[in-house]
């Protein structure tokens, strides 16, 4: 995957009780904890596999993927993040599971309340 030329994405996969919170309110996190702009990138890593994407297992879920992206391009900002039906997941390497925990160092992503107000230009 490091090669760059499996097509695959570096992706958490997220399962949740819908009774607890909307699918919605996961996706705007997303967009406020990762930078929905940079092109095949995240932070230092760069490449196709750090590519900013959604995956989705049913139409409700990508209309509201799109729907926010569409939100987000009308506050001004350049989005960048590819909506893509979601296929078979692959379990990353013991050593990249719990990385915070087992490290005691924080993620590089900082939220920004991009739903919250333009973007300054």
């Amino acid at each position: 995957m490091c090669s760059g030329t499996t097509g695959h994405a570096e992706a958490v996969r997220i399962r949740y009780d819908p009774s607890k919170i909307s699918y919605e309110q996961i996706l705007r996190r997303f967009f406020e904890i990762h930078d929905p702009t940079q092109l095949n990138r995240q932070g230092p890593d760069v490449g196709t596999q750090y590519r900013s994407a959604v995956f989705y297992a049913s139409g409700s879920e990508k209309f509201i993927a799109e729907h926010l992206i569409e939100e987000l391009r009308e506050r001004g900002y350049e989005v960048v993040t590819r909506v893509e039906k979601a296929g078979p997941f692959y379990e990353a390497e013991a050593y990249h599971q719990n990385f915070t925990a087992r490290t005691g160092r924080g993620g590089c992503h900082l939220p920004v309340k991009r739903f919250d107000q333009p973007v300054l230009r």
